[in-house]
C-alpha cells in the first residue's frame, strides 16, 4: 500500500484530487493539510511515502515543505502541483528535491503516473516542461543570471512566505518557534537582499514570485 499525504489549501480541489487518488487500488491518502507547516508536522507523524502538495500555501510554500522534508525524511518523495509552467519554477523545485512537477490541467493520469514515477526513484516533468527546462538550464548555465530569491536561506524565504501573508513578527516567531528579535534579523536579511524598501515592495515581490496571488475580484493578495 503506497501511502500518500495530501496537501491543498482548497478544500473543493482537495477532495477532487482525493478521490481520484482513490481510484488507485493501492494508494491510500492517510492525511490531508491545507497549511505547510501543518503538512510538515503530518509527515513526520504520518510517515508517507508520497506527499502531494500544492506549490503556493499558506505557512510555508511547497517548496519549502519539500526542501525540510528532504532534510528530515529523506525517502518521502514530493510531487509538486502548480499552475506555473515557467522554467523557473520547474528549475528551482528539482533543486529542492521534488521527485515530480505536475502541471494543475495536466489529466488525472498524469498525476497517477507521477506518484509511481517517484516512487520508483525516476524524476517527472508533465510532457510540455521536459524540453523547456533543458533549454532554461543551457540558458543559465550559458548567462549565469541568478534568482535573487536563491540567495534566502530557507528560513529566510519562511519569514518572507509569512510576512508577505501580513502576520506580525509575533506571530511568525510563534508559527516558527523562534524569538521575535531572530525574525527581524532574518526579515531585515530579506530585505537587503532582495533590495526591498517597504512592507509594499514585500508584497510585490511575493505576488512576483508567485508566492501569493491576486484576487482579481478584489484587487488584495493572498496566498493560495
Amino acid at each position: 500500500m503506497i501511502k500518500i499525504l495530501l496537501a491543498e489549501d482548497h478544500r473543493m480541489v482537495r477532495e477532487g484530487l482525493r478521490a481520484l487518488l482513490h481510484h488507485e487500488p493501492d494508494f491510500r491518502v492517510v492525511g490531508e493539510s491545507g497549511d505547510g507547516l501543518d503538512t510538515l508536522r503530518l509527515a513526520e507523524e504520518l510517515l508517507p511515502d508520497v506527499v502531494v502538495t500544492d506549490l503556493i500555501m499558506p505557512g510555508l510554500t511547497g517548496l519549502q515543505v519539500a526542501r525540510r522534508l528532504r532534510q528530515r525524511l529523506p525517502k518521502t518523495k514530493v510531487v509538486l502541483l502548480s499552475i506555473h509552467n515557467k522554467e523557473a519554477y520547474v528549475v528551482e523545485a528539482l533543486r529542492h528535491g521534488v521527485a515530480a512537477y505536475v502541471l494543475k490541467d495536466a489529466s488525472g493520469a498524469d498525476l497517477v503516473r507521477a506518484v509511481r514515477e517517484a516512487l520508483a526513484g525516476r524524476r517527472f516533468l508533465s510532457p510540455p516542461l521536459s524540453r523547456t527546462v533543458q533549454v532554461f538550464l543551457e540558458q543559465v548555465k550559458a548567462t549565469g543570471n541568478a534568482d535573487p530569491y536563491e540567495r534566502l536561506s530557507s528560513r529566510e524565504r519562511e519569514v518572507l512566505q509569512l510576512a508577505a501573508e501580513g502576520n506580525t513578527n509575533a506571530t511568525i516567531a510563534s508559527r516558527l518557534y523562534i524569538s521575535q528579535r531572530t525574525v527581524e534579523t532574518h526579515r531585515a536579511n530579506v530585505m537587503r537582499k532582495l533590495k526591498l524598501q517597504s512592507q509594499s515592495d514585500l508584497i510585490c515581490f511575493a505576488i512576483r514570485r508567485g508566492l501569493l496571488h491576486v484576487e482579481p475580484d478584489e484587487g488584495r493578495a493572498v496566498s493560495r
